[in-house]
């Protein structure tokens, strides 16, 4: 069994003490929350002034000469931040005694092996059961309509559910002639957890009347939007399935998931009827189809199929309110959800969720992200169509924690749906809880990066030592409230300003990013690791775990195992750290594809009384327990010299790079180099193309001429031999793409993930003849 240990340190992870560094941590202005036994001595304070800027703390982890590579501070800029280290150093002098003393240190879990076999090990975890988690099991909560129904007993009056009253919206002529459209929006208002019960049961008798039996299927198609989970509360109530599709998806795949679930009731928005004027000539099981309405339009529901009945959202609930039928609740094992995966390795795949799937699963992250607060919101934003979404809004429901609804277009004040001059909805909303995924987090990086870089020397001067000195300090343990209000308010408002936790998954997120956003947002990053197929949980690290680039310890609902993977090398005996293929036992395992007994057979097994899902991952196991993504299977292409090229490692890292929008790595097995297809930033690239004397060029001029193509290329290898990758692992060539990566071209995927095989078939002639050229060179 696991233990908890104050202070473990992490395989291969610098300065990575136990910290809780939250909010009610006792704190000094330059730093509190102290914990961990590299709390630095007072000796260490002063060297750390002294040495601060010239390279000589090695290992901070990621230094801001890094981040900011292209910038020099001048004599204005050191003699500034001279000025700010005599400041800083005598005041952490006066108040490190009071804290170094008296600041608690914290624990942290971590999990053991529990069975050694041949080529395999098992690692469990006992984090801390919360009290939810008991009252649950008492209660035999092993379902989501019991999930939901107990939420709703126990909150009753309280605000649930919040929409953002829309005033107007309005067309916007940009410089360059296109028109965008822009909202001017109100306040948030709120559904109480009794209107969602009344409301959803509504719902729930109201697709009776659509002839909609126990155990058939309603396909959600929509954006993320408060009736979206309405319907879910009201399909789990009858024993409805739900099956999940993005509103992103393409006319094709949305045909692939109604023909294939066979689906007679869809539930859509207003926005998106207008695809099923063609998409409906190629489903012939779509007997009806439900919008949700736009608050300003009215919808012409004229030039559809006339053997398909058109449906309000309001006119379903309002048939079901004139019912009074008996609602029969659905059994741990009856299907709750077949959600789709992102399908970025091929054809998507339905993935069969029990109630009970998704109820263990539930449990399992509300152990693994702590305690909740009384002031606590949730924003959602992110698709519902997606696990983790779907996920943590149900367990903000189950908590009591009010969701206020919102959209990548709408969420910041510069997001492009919000009119200048008016607030996005984070601002408004002000939450403390976001789930973010990795592509987001690397723009909001970059973001910030470019805004330093454009400020003047002293600006610079500022950030370079409030990043630095914030980091040092974070790595002995300490939090740094003075600089957090001084420099990193801007960041921290862009997001409402009281975001006190992050939760990144979906992705592996870049450590260098992991790292910049912490410090920047002044908020614990919490990185978990999930697939639909285990209902998106596995793991999930602590807000207090220091480190980076890992996903922290396997929750409560499962067990981890390595299993050897002998043509990658990988083996559990490996040394000095056990690696291998990530497979993941437990009741929140999902009971097979739906349709495909081929590939169920082949991804799941059951042994030791539990079912498992071999994730096709490789992951190594510190001491402590935690996990790190090191590697993907399919990932992996072994060179011409017998290197293993990781293709999504490298990816991630250069995904960090100003000048990068989006990226594939290429590697053929009979060559000993990579070459890169590359999506550009569009403005560094337009800087970098005046630079060498080419301005004003289109994109798609700057994509084909073979000077700015080698401009980008020097700029890469440099970012990436200062990211310390290998030499192999360094593009010798690349192509830049003038095309974006968009779902509708298929080349990523809803959820913008890289649809590998697709990217390289279609650049297959590119490819080609980078590798000829390097091959005549």
């Amino acid at each position: 069994m696991a233990k908890r240990v104050e202070n473990g340190g992490s395989g291969g992870v610098l300065k990575s003490n136990g910290s809780r560094n939250n909010n009610n941590s006792a704190v000094s202005a330059a730093g509190g929350g102290r914990s961990g036994s590299n709390s630095g001595s007072l000796v260490d304070l002063v060297r750390h002034y002294l040495f601060l800027f010239d390279g000589d703390e090695a290992e901070l982890g990621t230094p801001v000469r890094l981040l900011l590579p292209d910038k020099k501070l001048g004599f204005g800029g050191t003699l500034v931040v001279a000025l700010l280290k005599a400041i800083s150093l005598a005041y952490d002098v006066v108040t490190w005694f009071g804290y170094y003393w008296f600041q608690k240190k914290s624990p942290r879990e971590k999990a053991e092996v529990v069975s050694r076999g041949e080529g395999s090990c098992t690692w469990r975890s006992d984090r801390e059961v919360r009290d939810i988690h008991v009252e649950l099991e008492k209660g035999k909560i092993d379902t989501m309509h019991k999930v939901y129904t107990h939420a709703i007993r126990k909150n009753g009056l309280k605000r649930c559910l919040g929409t953002r009253e829309l005033f107007k919206e309005e067309d916007e002529i940009q410089e360059n002639g296109k028109v965008f459209k822009k909202y001017e929006m109100g306040e948030y208002h709120w559904k109480s957890y009794a209107e969602v019960d009344r409301l959803s049961a509504c719902f729930a008798a109201g697709l009776t009347t659509l002839n909609l039996q126990r155990k058939e299927k309603i396909c959600i198609f929509a954006e993320t939007r408060a009736e979206w989970l309405i319907a879910a509360v009201g399909a789990f109530k009858h024993t409805f399935t739900i099956v999940t599709l993005y509103a992103t998806l393409g006319e094709d795949a949305v045909v692939h998931g109604l023909n294939e679930t066979e689906s007679t009731v869809v539930l859509t928005s207003d926005e998106l009827m207008p695809k099923f004027k063609s998409i409906l000539k190629q489903t012939p099981h779509v007997k009806h189809l439900i919008y949700m309405e736009h608050p300003l339009k009215k919808l012409d529901t004229s030039g559809y199929l006339d053997s398909v009945s058109i449906h309000s959202f309001c006119d379903v609930i309002e048939r079901g309110s004139k019912l009074s039928i008996r609602l029969e609740a659905p059994e741990p094992d009856d299907v709750a959800i077949i959600m789709y995966t992102s399908g970025s390795t091929g054809v998507p795949k339905g993935v069969l969720q029990s109630h009970k799937n998704v109820a263990t699963a539930m449990l399992g992250l509300t152990d693994g992200l702590g305690p909740v607060y009384s002031d606590d919101i949730y924003v959602a934003y992110l698709p519902l169509a997606h696990v983790l979404e779907l996920t943590c809004e149900s367990i903000c429901f189950l908590q009591g924690i009010p969701i206020g609804y919102s959209s990548p277009l709408t969420l910041t004040n510069n997001s492009s749906k919000i009119k200048a001059g008016s607030k996005g909805d984070a601002v408004v909303l002000e939450p403390t809880i976001m789930v973010a995924v990795p592509f987001a987090l690397d723009r909001i990086y970059k973001m910030v990066q470019e805004q330093v870089n454009q400020g003047g020397f002293i600006k610079q001067a500022l950030f370079y030592f409030a990043y630095d000195y914030k980091l040092w300090w974070y790595y002995k343990g300490y939090n740094t409230p003075l600089v957090d209000a001084i420099v990193m308010k801007k960041p921290k408002m862009a997001v409402g300003g009281k975001v006190r936790i992050m939760i990144s998954g979906g992705a592996p997120l870049a450590t260098d990013t992991h790292e910049f956003i912490r410090n920047c947002l002044c908020l614990p990053v919490v990185q978990g690791y999930g697939l639909t197929e285990t209902c998106a949980t596995a793991t999930c690290s602590t807000p207090g775990d220091m480190s980076v680039g890992r996903v922290g310890p396997p929750l409560r609902c499962n067990d981890l195992r390595l299993v050897d993977w002998d043509e990658g090398n990988y083996t559990v005996n490996d040394v000095p750290l056990p690696r291998g293929e990530l497979v993941i036992g437990g009741d929140n395992v999902a009971m097979g594809y739906f349709k495909l007994p081929e590939a169920t057979a082949q991804d799941f097994f059951v042994a030791d009384g539990r079912r498992w899902f071999r994730t096709g991952d490789i992951a190594v196991a510190d001491p402590d327990g935690c996990f790190r993504i090191i590697d993907r299977k399919k990932d992996l292409v072994k060179l011409q010299m017998g290197e293993y090229l990781s293709m999504g490692k490298i990816e991630s890292i250069l995904k960090t790079c100003k000048y990068i929008e989006n990226v594939c790595i290429y590697g053929d097995a009979f060559k000993n180099v990579c070459v890169a297809l590359v999506v550009p930033a569009q403005k560094h690239l337009e800087l970098l193309s005046s630079s060498i004397g080419k301005p004003n060029l289109s994109l798609e001029e700057m994509c084909s001429d073979p000077q700015v193509e080698a401009a980008f290329l020097k700029e890469i290898q440099s970012f990436s031999t200062a990211a310390k990758l290998h030499r192999f692992e360094i593009p010798a060539a690349l192509k830049l793409c003038s095309e974006l990566w968009t779902p509708d071209n298929n080349l990523v995927t809803a959820a913008f993930k890289l649809r590998r095989r697709n990217v390289q078939e279609w650049y297959q002639g590119d490819l080609d003849r980078m590798y000829a050229k390097l091959s005549s060179s």
